[in-house]
């Protein structure tokens, strides 16, 4: 469910017509929805009742420091994967005892930089991270709080190009040997080993995957038990899937279900890292037709909007539907069109022969489910400015997100002095 309806003929971001944030930012830009994003938080909250559960919002799906802001404001922390996005949560409000550190490639300084901020959990992804980490906490005379993120070798069903948890992935310690390296963590000076954490893929769509990789985690506590490493936190993950298309992916309660049936006896603190299952369906990406081409033997609808804003169709071939923001008529007659932006490559394709009302020149058209990996994954290829972001409550709308002038773009670079600079 989400808060983008039409209503008396124009969709609307709530009780704001799309059109008039078009009027207001100009376009392409992404839109998201507050109420959206507190039914969809409070839906995974409430699944999670009665449960130790801590929710780390999982900041790469979307890191804008307004949403990042309203998920706190909720009680949401934050599962960061770099020192920008553990700044952002910081500024966003995020209490430093609710963010999460995952990653597989932490350099020293952003480790160096977590430590300091005394956050809840770093988890690290191999042995060289782990010496790494215990030096770097000896040096500042703290212990590191710490879970050891291991690769179950568990097909998450789900794109390659987002799966986590295969042998092959690079995230990880590979499940064989992941009791000897915990062992061997809870002998270091520098670490503070509190649990174990998995993650196996996002856009799940299927509980099965979770929970083999949830029942190899019981396996691996047990153990660790047994040789007197208390295991008190499990970190899960995220992963679950939202419907782009035809999908129907698994219900938070279902997946909920899933953990107190095979994790709910074990007595741990539980930390799960929702990403796009937030945010994904409370976000737009509105864009304006340049003009329609009539090829030979195809129609393409230019936009304004190119791959370079809405990256997720050209890396992953992936569905978002189209819808016009002005309501057509129930019996329209729709024809195949390809929409396309206009970067200079093939791939800058939305649509192949997607089947939509007539479209003109100068008409806005929303692409639905956008606010997961959408603005996050944005680019100034073809020296295109970045686009705005807009967040909508109720009847007010705000600028969250500025577009840049082409001034401010140009100023980030400098001449060298051979070639004139100063």
């Amino acid at each position: 469910m989400d808060h983008f309806h039409y209503l008396r003929g124009h969709l609307h971001a709530e009780d704001v017509p799309i059109a008039h944030i078009a009027t207001a930012v100009g376009t392409p830009f992404y839109c998201y929805s507050t109420a959206t994003l507190t039914r969809h938080y409070t839906v995974f909250r409430d699944a999670l009742a009665g449960l130790d559960a801590t929710i780390c919002y999982a900041m790469k799906a979307n890191p804008n420091l307004a949403v990042v802001a309203t998920l706190a404001g909720l009680g949401a922390g934050a599962d960061v994967v770099s020192e920008g996005e553990l700044r952002r949560a910081l500024a966003a409000g995020v209490p430093a005892d609710r963010i999460v550190f995952s990653g597989v490639g932490k350099t020293e300084e952003e480790l160096t930089f977590a430590l300091t901020c005394g956050i809840m959990q770093i988890n690290v992804e191999s042995e060289p991270e782990l010496h790494m980490l215990n030096r770097l906490a000896v040096d500042l005379g703290v212990q590191a709080s710490v879970a050891l993120r291991v690769n179950p070798d568990v097909d998450a069903g789900t794109h390659a190009k987002i799966t986590t948890g295969r042998k092959e992935n690079k995230f990880g310690i590979e499940w064989i040997r992941a009791h000897r390296v915990m062992r061997e963590a809870a002998l270091l000076p520098g670490i503070a080993l509190r649990g174990v954490a998995v993650h196996i893929g996002s856009q799940l769509t299927e509980l099965e995957p979770f929970r083999d990789a949830f029942l190899r985690l019981r396996d691996l506590v047990a153990m660790l038990r047994a040789d007197g490493i208390p295991i008190t936190r499990l970190d899960l993950g995220g992963g679950l899937g939202v419907p782009y298309e035809d999908e129907i992916p698994p219900s938070p309660e279902a997946y909920a279900a899933v953990v107190r049936e095979v994790l709910g006896d074990l007595d741990c603190k539980l930390i799960f890292e929702p990403g796009r299952v937030l945010v994904g369906n409370a976000g737009l990406l509105v864009s304006r037709v340049i003009h329609v081409k009539e090829g030979a033997t195809r129609t393409f609808a230019v936009l304004d909007a190119g791959m370079n804003d809405l990256m997720r169709p050209a890396l992953y071939d992936s569905h978002h539907a189209i819808v016009p923001v002005n309501e057509p008529p129930p019996d329209v007659e729709r024809v195949p069109v390809d929409v396309v932006g206009p970067i200079c490559e093939t791939t800058d394709t939305f649509a192949r022969q997607r089947m939509l009302p007539a479209l003109r020149a100068g008409a806005l058209v929303a692409f639905r489910t956008a606010g997961a990996y959408g603005a996050a994954m944005s680019s100034t290829y073809n020296s295109r400015p970045l686009i705005p972001e807009v967040l909508v409550r109720g009847d007010a709308f705000s600028l969250i997100r500025a577009r840049p002038t082409y001034d401010e773009m140009l100023a980030q670079e400098t001449l060298p002095d051979w070639l004139g600079g100063t």
